[in-house]
């Protein structure tokens, strides 16, 4: 699909305050990263480097670190069927509950016993997370206020670096949040 990726380049919203993938050729506008793309070949999109950073990814933010009042995170998101977008890289029509979300991830907690360790974490998000960014084990990069859905961001400032959240429930789905700084 080489010739899809030169087709995207990234934006920035100045409404948001973010970055943004943008294909000029279908019109189509995605917070997260096409995901027929690798990492390289995002590093490469036009804007990148203006808008990603440096040579950093469209998911790990900047790669000498976050600016201050920024937090950084990683998340397993499972969506359910009231989803915002009930779709993923891994189920083009999602129809689980909410409820069998929760249960989801309840597994996934289990799994990871009292102190996950960001790798493990990783390999979880990296097979069983219904975000994009799964492919980069779940790292959401740096954010600061404002940036996320507030039920996510509230829960994430609340955590302390290495702490892994309870199950949060956001428009996008139930999540399960690790603050990585």
């Amino acid at each position: 699909m080489a010739s899809m990726s030169s087709t995207w380049e990234v934006r920035f919203s100045n409404s948001k305050q973010l970055p943004y993938f943008h294909d000029p050729s279908t019109g189509a506008s995605s917070w997260e990263p096409p995901s027929e793309l690798s990492d390289s070949q995002i590093r490469s999109l036009p804007g990148a480097a203006q808008y990603l950073g440096g040579g950093a990814s469209a998911t790990n933010g900047s790669s000498a670190g976050g600016h201050a009042g920024q937090v950084r995170a990683s998340h397993l998101l499972v969506k359910h069927r009231e989803s915002r977008r009930p779709s993923s890289w891994k189920e083009s029509n999602i129809i689980r509950s909410p409820a069998e979300a929760e249960e989801i991830l309840k597994g996934h907690l289990t799994s990871l016993g009292a102190n996950p360790t960001p790798e493990k974490f990783a390999e979880l998000a990296k097979v069983h997370s219904d975000c994009s960014s799964a492919r980069s084990g779940g790292d959401l990069g740096f954010f600061g206020k404002g940036q996320m859905q507030k039920a996510f961001e509230d829960n994430t400032y609340a955590l302390q670096v290495g702490q892994l959240s309870d199950i949060v429930s956001t428009d996008s789905g139930k999540h399960l949040i690790l603050r990585t700084a």
